[in-house]
């Protein structure tokens, strides 16, 4: 079953949105935007441990442009970790720039070395798409994790999030026969409850990354969501639901095998309450959020008119159906879901 079909529009950010990045101190003046990238001759695919190739390609710029991009993409580094920082410039250089063409966004990748201990660390610049920037920070505000990323004008930049691609972990961790698959199976559902409440879809299992934490006894899981390009846009309702994924089956299965109804019930509403609480805290940056995109175009009218008659049958409401655009469905789906706590 494929839910998404082809690469979803792209929506450059609003004047609103603006305003609200910069109330909240995610605008910053960079030294270089995503164009400046783009100017490469030709590109090396690169390949994994297992000497396989990966979905990211080196890009081979010219001398002249090279070093001139090196020198911006480390202040664009000490900007986003450490607020323009300029005595952790000096020590760091740029390893490897690599670009995605296959995502939405076709983001780069940049290495980081330190040159004092050769640890390296990566981060990414990116179109600014509002979808990505939407969930980006519904992502902050209603869910354990949080998102450090800058916008100015086209561009953004992320921090690299730490994991084991979803897909990897599938293939490999999941052989392990000490891995205890129950505190998995509730990641999970709990993962795909969070994903439901924002609307965050096309979670399948490479847009995701899973954390392994040693706890006092065995190990606790957490999945987090890397991909935020498919925000409130798709109007099939079993997009924003990642149980529907073929990509995901072997968890599914798990979950299906380990947990009857009511513990899924009980996990579902653990994760509802939590988010309610969020909600409850952040209420007036969320409220500002939401209203940035109702006022947005960041969907098709189609899309709209398909997801809103799906949650209204769904939850069985006909609230759903007086929403106008993205913004007020994403916030009647929170409220309902966090009322049925």
């Amino acid at each position: 079953m494929k839910l998404i079909t082809r690469k979803k529009n792209f929506y450059p950010v609003s004047g609103n949105l603006e305003k609200y990045l910069e109330r909240f101190g995610r605008v910053c003046d960079l030294p270089l935007d995503y164009d400046d990238l783009m100017r490469f001759d030709e590109t090396m695919a690169v390949y994994d441990r297992e000497d396989k190739p990966t979905l990211w390609h080196t890009a081979i710029y010219r001398t002249s442009i090279a070093e001139d991009l090196k020198k911006k993409l480390i202040i664009m580094y000490a900007q986003l970790l450490s607020d323009g920082d300029a005595h952790i410039i000096e020590h760091l250089s740029v390893d490897r720039i690599d670009l995605c063409a296959y995502a939405n966004s076709r983001p780069f990748r940049i290495r980081i070395i330190n040159k004092f201990n050769d640890n390296y660390d990566h981060f990414y610049v990116k179109k600014a798409d509002s979808s990505r920037v939407y969930g980006l920070e519904l992502e902050g505000l209603l869910s354990p994790n949080r998102i450090n990323y800058l916008v100015h004008k086209n561009t953004l930049i992320e921090e690299h999030i730490i994991g084991i691609p979803g897909d990897a972990f599938i293939s490999n961790q999941m052989k392990n026969g000490q891995l205890n698959k129950v505190r998995l199976a509730k990641e999970f559902v709990k993962f795909n409850e969070r994903c439901f409440v924002s609307l965050l879809g096309d979670m399948r299992s490479y847009n995701y990354v899973v954390n392994v934490t040693p706890d006092v006894e065995e190990e606790q899981f957490r999945v987090r969501s890397i991909d935020f390009d498919q925000q409130c846009f798709e109007g099939d309702l079993k997009v924003y639901l990642p149980q529907f994924y073929p990509e995901n089956n072997d968890i599914v299965n798990l979950c299906m095998e380990l947990l009857n109804p009511k513990t899924v019930k009980q996990y579902q509403n653990e994760e509802r309450s939590l988010i309610g609480r969020r909600f409850k805290y952040s209420n007036e940056q969320v409220l500002r959020l939401i209203k940035c995109m109702s006022n947005d175009t960041i969907s098709t009218s189609a899309n709209i008119d398909k997801l809103k008659k799906a949650l209204a049958d769904f939850h069985k409401s006909d609230n759903f159906l007086k929403c106008k655009n993205m913004g007020e469905i994403v916030l009647a789906n929170i409220n309902t879901l966090i009322d049925k706590v």
